[in-house]
């Protein structure tokens, strides 16, 4: 079951980046489908396999967009998907992966710099992309593999 959270909040309402918002760290604010977000890391971090090798998830392809990403994995059954959305969060697309590395690389949150953690981006029906969040590489892996998540939230700015 997904937990009842924040869905949006006033742009006035806003803290500094790097201060705690809807149970999580403000990283930025951003703009997705027409509409400013304010994007939040949560502090909680998983391990799964993205989905299964083979298979192309349809909609779960987006770079910019993690929540629909997420939505596409859960329906296909993925585990990890379905973890972050019982958060009340989805896992970071590409492009919210790096808006969290660049909040990273502005000393605004921790991350793990020893393992690799999952994007919601699928690649092609063997592959999903993945960040380092050492260095902010992007790269594509099999969907078979164990990796880290680090669920996001988004709230629509007022």
């Amino acid at each position: 079951m997904t937990q009842s959270v924040l869905q949006s909040i006033a742009a006035a309402d806003l803290p500094e980046r790097g201060q705690p918002l809807a149970g999580g760290t403000f990283v930025t604010r951003y703009w997705l489908n027409g509409q400013e977000r304010a994007l939040i890391q949560l502090d909680n971090e998983f391990e799964g396999v993205w989905g299964k090798y083979g298979v192309k998830i349809p909609g779960a392809d987006s770079y910019s967009d993690g929540e629909a990403n997420t939505r596409a994995m859960a329906e296909a059954g993925s585990e990890i998907a379905i973890k972050a959305l019982e958060l009340g969060a989805f896992i970071p697309s590409c492009l919210e992966g790096q808006l969290v590395m660049a909040a990273k690389a502005d000393g605004l949150v921790k991350l793990r710099e020893d393992s690799w953690h999952w994007l919601s981006s699928q690649r092609s029906a063997n592959s999903a992309y993945y960040v380092d969040f050492e260095s902010g590489w992007l790269f594509s892996s099999g969907k078979y593999n164990e990796f880290l998540v680090r669920p996001v939230r988004s709230l629509i700015l007022q």
